[in-house]
């Protein structure tokens, strides 16, 4: 039992439209009631107390954190629940990664909704840990902590009705269950087919003409603002006119960002622009309950009492985050107590030579590289063609031109060469980085400018047995650990963000411009995103789906 307690405030009404001082009485963890007093009007005097926010898609092991270290940093900025797809342990662990994720959670009073992964492996042109089959997902809905189908990216394989993957569907709509989309770049009729084999969300929409083509056929848009994909900017135009079918959501976010804000920060953007509050607010807060029939309160008599209470409806600063009825962040200090944090791994590549990253050059007189174009701020890539560097008949990075080595090793299986292709974008100017956490299969993806530096980086993560790494050609080089499926680390939130934010400055000093290398990084092998990219087994041509020569 919870103690009972009242406190004061204005009440920020997000179905009637209305603010008004109330005092809100909790009893036994719920709303027993919202009693007006005084004037009809907001008192300036009293600070508001709102529905509490929630991130309607995202990977907490792309934060590098346990769900209880996410749910200890996310309270203190007013986030009360998450729509959560693990797919990412899924592609490490199968179902037993899906199921750290619930015991893990199992400890903390927030609110995690965790979805059935629908495609593991993400592609058979990558190298997974495990796979998820139709009949594991249907075992997995028999929990009802288990509350989706988590994005189908195969979109090829709803667009021509595959079997196993209307399987999948089919389970899940027979359980009760939404299913979440991820389709990016697809418009019109192809948009249509796609939702109507029972697709609910998309939170892939690169502009507001592509959103508006999913919205008319009935399917909710996520506007996504995370540490690597930012789509706020191309897609808040939409709210006014359609606000009771958005929500907003981070999809991937790292330790260092998530420190600073989660999706109070997205609402303070919005109502800055002039959108209107309660429009903001049915996004932020209520559409993602609705939508995924979470066990949220929304400051209702008789609803669970998770809720917020800011200072002002300009800044959105959170004073107080209430979950079920108990305290669990103040002025930015989260109250939670940690949880005991288990290892489990699937890691079995072994250290690698500077020789193992050579590639030799073709007998033409000027090879010609098929490179690899990233972008700040985007998951999808371009191709360019270019002239390949040779040296000793081997192809080399071109530093000069920023065209840089980029390399995904196997981390199942250990006797496998790494796959190399080139890269531009990155901008590094010595030295290399190597991450574990790589999309959706998690091998080691590393980018480089000299053969060296990428087997110096590589070998750490592999020591390590997963994590981030830096290394300089001058002596420098941080690690970051993440012992828990090679994706997170088993120590505190805060002190993972301060760790991230040092291999994340490290690698700006090697010359980076990106605003987050290693989320961008982990997008290289991310082959359900066009157009280019680089798998375990090649370079991967999205939208043609074949494997090409790196170098011809």
């Amino acid at each position: 039992m919870t103690p009972a307690f009242s406190l004061t405030a204005n009440v920020v009404d997000v179905f009637a439209r209305s603010i008004q001082p109330a005092i809100v009485s909790v009893e036994n963890g719920r709303i027993t009631s919202i009693a007006p007093i005084g004037e009809a009007e907001a008192d300036p005097a009293l600070p508001y107390v709102m529905p509490g926010f929630v991130d309607a898609h995202v990977h907490v092991e792309s934060s590098l954190l346990v769900p209880t270290e996410f749910a200890r940093l996310a309270v203190t900025h007013g986030t009360v629940a998450t729509v959560s797809d693990p797919h990412e342990i899924g592609n490490v662990l199968g179902v037993a990664g899906v199921e750290f994720m619930l015991e893990n959670a199992s400890h903390s009073p927030f609110k995690f909704c965790f979805g059935a992964p629908s495609c593991v492996p993400a592609t058979p042109f990558e190298t997974a840990g495990a796979e998820i089959t139709a009949q594991d997902i249907a075992k997995l809905f028999e929990n009802p902590k288990i509350g989706y189908l988590a994005e189908m990216m195969n979109w090829p394989g709803v667009l021509h009705r595959d079997a196993d993957v209307m399987a999948k569907i089919a389970i899940a709509q027979a359980a009760g269950r939404p299913v979440d989309g991820h389709a990016p770049g697809l418009r019109a009729d192809d948009a249509a087919h796609y939702a109507s084999a029972g697709i609910s969300t998309d939170h892939e929409c690169f502009t507001a003409p592509e959103a508006l083509d999913k919205l008319a056929v009935g399917m909710k848009v996520l506007i996504r603002e995370g540490s690597a994909a930012r789509n706020f900017d191309a897609l808040i135009e939409l709210l006014p006119e359609h606000y009771s079918h958005l929500m907003f959501c981070s999809d991937d976010k790292h330790p260092d960002t998530l420190v600073l804000g989660h999706i109070n920060q997205l609402v303070q953007r919005a109502v800055a622009l002039g959108h209107d509050l309660f429009h903001v607010l049915r996004v932020a807060c209520v559409n993602p309950v609705k939508h995924y029939h979470l066990p949220v309160g929304l400051l209702g008599e008789g609803d669970p009492a998770d809720f917020i209470v800011v200072k002002d409806l300009r800044d959105f600063e959170v004073q107080q985050t209430y979950l079920d009825g108990v305290l669990v962040a103040e002025n930015g200090k989260s109250l939670l107590p940690a949880a005991p944090i288990a290892v489990v791994n699937n890691f079995h590549a072994q250290p690698v030579t500077a020789a193992d990253f050579r590639l030799p050059a073709p007998s033409s007189a000027q090879p010609t590289a098929r490179v690899i174009e990233c972008f700040d701020g985007q998951l999808i890539t371009a191709r360019v063609d270019l002239p390949a560097a040779v040296e000793s008949r081997f192809v080399v990075s071109n530093v000069a031109d920023d065209m840089l080595k980029l390399a995904v090793i196997n981390r199942y299986q250990p006797s496998m060469a790494p796959a190399v292709a080139f890269i531009r974008g990155f901008g590094l100017k010595h030295g290399a980085l190597a991450s574990s956490v790589g999309h959706d299969s998690h091998n080691i993806t590393a980018v480089g400018c000299d053969d060296e530096s990428l087997a110096r980086a590589v070998n750490l993560v592999i020591e390590a047995k997963g994590g981030l790494a830096a290394v300089g050609t001058d002596g420098r080089e941080i690690l970051v650990p993440l012992p828990v499926a090679g994706l997170m680390s088993d120590q505190p939130g805060t002190d993972v963000a301060a760790a991230y934010a040092a291999v994340d400055a490290l690698a700006k000093q090697l010359g980076s411009p990106l605003g987050a290398p290693f989320m961008t990084l982990s997008f290289m092998a991310l082959l359900v995103i066009p157009s280019l990219k680089l798998s375990d087994k090649g370079l991967f041509d999205g939208q043609q789906f074949t494997f090409l020569d790196a170098v011809e």
